[in-house]
């Protein structure tokens, strides 16, 4: 592992210093900022060695300030995804959220974890990322405290571990929002990528692209990507992996670039994957020019029985982990 020390990345309006991270081990360098706990920067080498950094992001703070929206590389949070109608009722109250998606409430609200600025500190091979967000904040309830941990193992992943505590019964769905092009961050249009998704079911949406409730069969629609093929465009879904919530993180995608080789695969505790092929991003970026592949449980669970549980009470720790790992081939 190679020592960086956190250098100034930029400041905020109001004087808020940001600061970013290096981290670097076994041919894997990441730049993570501490505003939104965004990974600015991942490289990693092709099949010839040649490194290149595989994810979108903006070179400046301005550029992350001035578009927003696509939550470039982001920790997102409260709860990651859509909530419909912004509310949701939990313990016999109805809790009223910022709505920021039309009537809707989308990746924790107007200002999510995405635009805040963490406290950061080393850890072995890493750093850790730690706020408190306060009870009310965006309309959630709970004093939570959050913490995500970034760190390279011995073969160059990336390992995102999220770990949280509540005073007040709350919901939480966190996740990273990193926008993947294996080929290079400018390398242009994404969908000749293959990619295979562990999911023998996906969720179904409105044209607000909130969830119906039913778990659909992927068998004979363009949602079955569970032999290997390329991702194409039009997908901003849910998809429920086979392997539901687990205890240690398992194999949930596999990405793949065939011209550099470069593969990702990505395990994960959790029991849902968006796939996002971002067909509307900001200039410098044209659409498709990445791809999301967001670790999660599934968007509108508070408002879903019948889907798995969201919620955080008193005297419970929440834990997630999610790996991002290279490869060639």
């Amino acid at each position: 592992m190679t020592e960086h020390a956190p250098e100034l990345f930029g400041t905020l309006p109001d004087g808020t210093e940001v600061h970013r991270w290096t981290l670097e081990r076994a041919g894997t360098r990441a730049e993570i900022l501490t505003y939104g706990g965004i990974v600015r920067s991942l490289q990693v080498p092709d099949r010839e060695g040649r490194t290149a950094n595989v994810v979108l992001g903006f070179p400046s703070l301005d550029g992350y300030l001035a578009h927003p929206d696509p939550y470039l590389g982001a920790l997102v949070g409260r709860y990651a995804n859509r909530i419909a109608g912004a509310r949701f009722p939990l313990d016999g109250v109805v809790y009223a959220l910022e709505p920021n998606n039309g009537p809707n409430s989308l990746h924790g609200g107007a200002r999510g974890f995405d635009k805040r600025v963490w406290d950061a500190g080393p850890v072995d091979h890493g750093l850790r990322l730690s706020r408190v967000s306060p009870h009310g904040e965006e309309g959630f309830p709970g004093r939570l405290s959050v913490s995500a941990t970034y760190t390279l193992d011995a073969a160059g992943a990336l390992r995102i571990g999220y770990e949280a505590t509540t005073d007040a019964p709350t919901v939480l769905n966190l996740t990273h929002h990193g926008y993947f092009n294996l080929a290079g961050h400018d390398a242009g249009h994404a969908g000749g990528h293959a990619l295979r998704i562990a999911a023998s079911r996906f969720t179904p949406v409105d044209a607000d692209l909130i969830p119906t409730g039913v778990l659909q069969d992927v068998t004979g629609t363009r949602f079955d990507f569970r032999e290997t093929r390329r991702t194409g465009s039009g997908y901003d879904h849910n998809f429920v992996l086979d392997k539901g919530v687990s205890a240690a993180a398992q194999e949930a995608a596999e990405l793949h670039d065939p011209a550099s080789g470069r593969t990702l695969t990505i395990s994960t505790t959790e029991p849902g994957l968006q796939l996002y092929t971002a067909d509307h991003l900001p200039a410098p970026f044209a659409p498709a020019d990445g791809i999301a592949l967001e670790t999660q449980h599934f968007p509108d669970s508070p408002n879903q029985p019948g889907f798995p549980s969201t919620v955080l009470r008193p005297g419970e720790v929440f834990r997630s982990e999610t790996v991002y790992a290279f490869s060639v081939r």
